[in-house]
This record gives C-alpha cells, structure tokens and sequence, in this order.
C-alpha cells in the first residue's frame, strides 16, 4: 500500500473528485480526514470508508476554518503529510460579460483564496512533521481555456502558477507542490461547465475533443493523487499532471 501510515486531509471530500481522492488514499493505507462545507456529505463518506477516516465540516474561503481542519487532522491522527486541495467552484459557462462580482468573488475565493489559508496554516504543520506534499486539483481550463469559462480558466491558471511558485519556495522544507489538471468530469459541477443543457448531445460535444473518448471520473484523479503523494514520487515537485484523456495534446 503506497500511502501505508500516512496522514492525508482531503478538502471538498464530500463528492466527486474529493470522495474519489478520499476512498483511493484510505484502500492505499491512509488515514484521512474528509473535509467538506456539507456536514452530511463530510459524515457519509467517512462513514462509508470507515475506521481510517474522520469527517470535518469547514469552509475553505475562511483562515479560522482552515486553521481549524489542520488542528483536526493532528487531533486525530497525531501528525499531518498530505493536503489536497481540491474544494472547488465554478460559474455557469456563459459570456464573460454575464457573470455578476458575487459569483466572481466566489470562484476566486474557493478556488485560489484556499490555497493560501493551506498553506499559512498546513506549511508549519508539514515542516514540523519533517516534510510533506500539497496537491492542488487544478484543471485543464488552465492550460487550454475555451470561451464560456474565463473568470474559472483564470483562477485554475492562477492555481497552477502558485502550485510551481510553491514547489520552488518549499522544496528546502522537504515540501513537495504538485497540481492535476483533470479534463472535465463526472462531478456535481459537469451540468455548469456544459456548453448549454446536460444532454447527451452536449456531453458528445465535449467528449469529441477528448482523445481518449470519456470524461474524466474521480477514479482517475484519485490514482494520480495517490502516486503524486507517494514516496514513489519523491523527486516529483512543481508537476501540473494533465489527466486529461488527450485534451492538451
């Protein structure tokens, strides 16, 4: 088991990607706390995992939060080595122009203001612990942004830039940074990336520009999570992993 005895905290763990990340760490011998907005969310995947998890309701945009999952994943489980970030949002894929400040505020907030609350508080937490890794659930959006998306191509490409500059700045704490771009997925948000209505027709259309012929699937993201946070990927940082099925080609 490639993560036997290490401690993981997962965010956005109540769904998708998240729940995926959650159940791979802990069948790879993890121990995990599962960390998600949604109470109910939180409890039902750790209840299903089991023994090697705990489940933690906090809101990523706030640093007392933040700080408060951290202190959890000690409480819990006596040290920390692993932070995902994987919490994210979206808008609805739309003109530019139509999306109001509130929700651009939102986006910016999940998806790039988090990193930053991880790591004021989890950086001395993993440098105390002697080392660790961040992995930040970026996207391909990043990489290839298409119309329809700019303010979440954005802070994706913002996600990737400070996944790098992290990877530079930690290394000499024994901290690795790594990211992965998935391509569009089989998560809670695929209806408000879709081009117009979730229809097969829709779906099609997407799947059309993905050489390996399907959306993404938490699966997926969550064996590349798994080897990133490993020691098999010790000499592994600063890596923005496309799991894409071919997208960036």
């Amino acid at each position: 088991m490639k993560l036997k005895d290490k401690v993981a905290l997962i965010t956005g763990a109540g769904g998708g990607y998240g729940e995926g990340i959650a159940h791979y760490f802990a069948s790879e011998g993890a121990k995990v706390l599962v960390v998600d907005i949604r109470t109910d969310a939180a409890e039902k995947v750790a209840g299903a995992i089991g023994d090697a998890a705990r489940a933690f309701t906090a809101d990523v945009t706030k640093s007392d939060d933040t700080k408060a999952m951290i202190d959890a994943a000690v409480k819990h489980f006596g040290k920390l080595d692993i932070i995902v970030n994987n919490a994210g949002t979206t808008h609805k894929n739309q003109s530019m122009l139509n999306v109001d400040e509130a929700t651009f505020d939102k986006v910016y907030a999940v998806n790039v203001k988090s990193l930053y609350h991880a790591a004021m508080h989890g950086v001395p937490v993993l440098e105390k612990n002697g080392g660790g890794v961040i992995i930040n659930i970026a996207s391909t959006a990043g990489v290839r942004p298409r119309p329809g998306l700019v303010w979440y191509n954005g802070s994706k490409g913002a996600a990737i830039a400070i996944t790098k500059s992290m990877a530079a700045e930690l290394a000499e704490k024994k901290i690795r940074v790594c990211a992965i771009n998935p391509v569009m997925g089989e998560t809670g948000l695929t209806d408000q990336f879709l081009p117009g209505d979730d229809t097969p027709e829709t779906r099609a259309k997407v799947i059309a520009g993905i050489p390996l012929g399907r959306l993404s699937l938490p699966i997926d993201i969550a064996k590349a999570c798994g080897f990133l946070a490993s020691d098999e990927a010790d000499f592994i940082t600063g890596v923005c992993l496309e799991v894409d099925g071919g997208r960036c080609i």
